[in-house]
């Protein structure tokens, strides 16, 4: 074989390499509709690699581009107000009052999470009333269309490619239906748990307050939440607080609402 026919082997071959890394890398990602159906073919396959089974497959070609999602993504403001108008905004008075409210008629149910959890009613009913108004608004989106979409858009693909995973094993499994609707980014149930956590920390159908308040509580404990140790800035249990959602106006608000509703 010539020197010249062995560089172009050699080129050749470097080229099918190449050609054959580009296919086994991550489906890349879009700003727009125009390549989400491309995109999910590419990702479907890079799933079926990684286990996920054909009912998980199946409902994600079923999906949509969800646009609503998008333009919320990019509107998220109210984390930016001061945290009096955040508080004032998101309605704290009412969630205080109807907090204690639901702390006294359920009291064998709050007194049974703390008793397993170590975590007051407080900062559950808090958390509640801020994210759907103690059930009230828990988002009419399809979740795995949401979530998918937000994988595919290039402003924060690796999170949300690690939530559509876990929404797919979800759907695997039969815990969840590819039918199932939350909010904008694919959060479900009454206090709003991402495919991730539902996976770690969910203890049954998150629709029922019940398990949704034991699964945050459960959430909470394992980012450090410790019985009887003080919740608000600075005290030991706002970690975990903080672990909840990284916005601080989020953070104070949680904590402020949690200690009028304990009563403290």
């Amino acid at each position: 074989m010539t020197r010249g026919r062995d560089v172009a082997v050699a080129v050749a071959a470097l080229a099918m390499l190449a050609s054959l890394g580009g296919q086994a890398g991550a489906a890349s990602c879009g700003n727009g509709p125009g390549g989400f159906e491309s995109w999910k073919r590419e990702f479907s396959a890079e799933a079926q690699g990684k286990g996920i089974g054909a009912a998980g497959i199946g409902a994600l070609m079923q999906t949509n581009y969800a646009s609503a999602t998008i333009a919320a993504d990019r509107g998220q403001h109210s984390f930016r107000l001061s945290l009096e108008a955040f508080m004032a905004k998101r309605g704290a008075a009412t969630i205080v009052s109807r907090g204690r409210s639901l702390k006294q008629s359920q009291a064998a149910l709050f007194a049974s999470i703390q008793q397993r959890y170590g975590v007051p009613p407080g900062p559950l009913l808090a958390i509640w009333g801020m994210e759907t108004g103690f059930g009230s608004q828990r988002g009419n989106q399809n979740m795995l269309s949401s979530i998918a979409t937000l994988a595919y858009d290039c402003r924060r693909p690796e999170f949300f490619t690690d939530q559509l995973y876990a929404a797919l094993k979800l759907i695997d499994r039969g815990a969840i239906s590819p039918s199932q609707r939350g909010s904008m980014h694919g959060e479900v149930g009454q206090t709003q748990f991402m495919p991730k956590n539902i996976l770690a920390y969910g203890t049954g159908n998150l629709d029922v307050a019940a398990n949704a308040l034991s699964s945050t509580a459960n959430f909470l404990r394992a980012h450090g939440w410790r019985a009887g140790a003080g919740y608000q800035p600075g005290e030991p249990n706002f970690a975990a607080i903080e672990a909840w959602n990284a916005a601080q106006v989020y953070q104070k608000a949680i904590a402020i609402m949690g200690r009028q509703i304990d009563g403290e």
